[in-house]
């Protein structure tokens, strides 16, 4: 206890230089050694760093006690760079975190190292083709042979969009913050948080202490740990400039594969991708059984599009009137040949009245089979 309440110590002093602070906990051999070492023996390790040789020799260890006894008390903990429980993939990397905070249902020997760690990230303005392969991909992973575990980061868009798809298709996902690990951010994702509490496999990490407020710089760290954590990452949308872009050059640091979903040429949300596509930093995702091999995921079975018409016409044979089946499966097979079609648009090319199509809409969106976005348009969802 006593070397955890000293790498919490020195996880606040060198949070934003972990490569400065795991090299004292090497040099003398633990955290706790650190703390025992003398003004001479600190400033002959830290030239020029005056002010972190003083935090050290003033540190207070009492109030790092007093955070690790809350964070144990309100179920969270503290996972130190030396101990066994660990990520072993991020410690493999040259600048991992002195120490993660932890928020899970379930031991960490039981989220890191189980399963293989796959990170989907994106834009946060997600289009309706962003978001439905983010949904396919995931869709995907999940039918793999060797299930594996969804990172990202609980921003809105195409985090939102993994975590939610990888706890309905039953694995297990890990959300990292921007913040400290006693809030959600952004705060309407605490529903989400809390069911990944519940489910098995889940975690959320931070390396940021409680407290911490989500101001911009902090994203930078959050995505070296996404980047970290994971054996490959995905990317589905992102502009030239964003999150998503600056993961994939800490997994390409990190010597980890990078893969990006092709866009059209002249849709801004793909041009990222399309970047890395075409200067050999990521591999294009074209077919998903090709994906999952890649992955060593072994096979899997994605969903084809006949399957689809077959879901829907399943559900509607329950309805009692032939002809409402009808115009239900009608409706969803236009939504599905067109991705992002509005409702008003559908009743036109129908020659239905609005509120019938409205209707349709929100009755195939209860179902799951179609997804409707804040101007209206319509999507087919995996199913």
């Amino acid at each position: 206890m006593e070397e955890k309440v000293c790498v919490l110590a020195l996880n606040r002093i060198f949070g934003h230089d972990p490569v400065v602070g795991g090299g004292l906990i090497s040099h003398f051999g633990s955290a706790t050694a650190v703390f025992g070492a003398t003004e001479t023996e600190l400033r002959a390790l830290l030239p020029g760093k005056a002010s972190r040789t003083l935090s050290i020799l003033s540190a207070d260890l009492e109030n790092e006690q007093r955070e690790l006894d809350s964070l144990l008390e309100n179920n969270l903990d503290f996972i130190p760079l030396t101990d066994e429980a660990y990520p072993a993939l991020l410690k493999e990397c040259n600048d991992p975190p002195i120490g993660l905070y932890y928020r899970s249902g379930s031991p960490p020997e039981k989220v890191f190292g189980t399963r293989p760690a796959i990170a989907v990230v994106g834009t946060r303005n997600l289009t309706p083709y962003g978001r439905q392969w983010c949904v396919e991909i995931v869709t995907a992973l999940a039918s793999a042979s060797k299930k594996p575990v969804i990172v990202s980061g609980m921003a809105y868009g195409t985090d939102f969009t993994a975590h939610s798809t990888a706890l309905g298709r039953g694995i297990p996902t890990i959300g990292v913050l921007p913040t400290g690990i006693d809030t959600v951010y952004p705060f309407r994702h605490a529903p989400l948080a809390r069911m990944m509490d519940e489910a098995e496999g889940c975690a959320i990490v931070t390396d940021y202490p409680p407290g911490t407020a989500p101001i911009p710089i902090n994203f930078i760290r959050r995505n070296r740990i996404i980047a970290g954590l994971s054996k490959a990452v995905i990317l589905t949308e992102s502009r030239i400039k964003g999150g998503s872009m600056i993961t994939a050059r800490f997994a390409a640091d990190y010597f980890r594969d990078v893969y990006a979903l092709p866009g059209r040429v002249d849709d801004l949300c793909s041009q990222g991708c399309n970047l890395l596509i075409r200067n050999s930093m990521a591999e294009p995702i074209t077919d998903l059984e090709d994906l999952i091999a890649r992955l060593g995921l072994g096979s899997g079975s994605p969903r084809s599009k006949a399957s689809f018409r077959e879901a829907v016409a399943a559900r509607c044979a329950t309805l009692e009137s032939r002809s409402r089946a009808d115009e239900l499966l009608s409706t969803a097979m236009a939504i599905k040949q067109e991705r992002g079609i509005s409702v008003s648009a559908l009743a036109e090319r129908s020659g239905r009245p609005f509120h019938e199509i409205a209707a349709d809409t929100a009755l195939l969106e209860s179902w799951g089979f179609i997804s409707i976005d804040l101007l209206q348009r319509c999507s087919a969802n995996s199913v």
